[in-house]
């Protein structure tokens, strides 16, 4: 897998995240707003949409 340095990802459990390095190796991703939203909370109004588990 080759880093996308424009994609910074911490998330090790997807199948397109760079171990050891913090990137995502997608050329582009999707950003998704997660079920429920419009809590105001940061971590819980989207999601990535690209996220494979491993």
């Amino acid at each position: 897998m080759k880093p996308n340095a424009d994609i910074r990802c911490r998330v090790a459990s997807c199948r397109f995240h760079c171990e050891g390095q913090d990137y995502c190796s997608l050329e582009a991703i999707q950003i998704e707003p997660c079920q429920g939203c419009c809590s105001g909370k940061d971590s819980e109004e989207s999601c990535c949409g690209s996220y494979k588990r491993k």
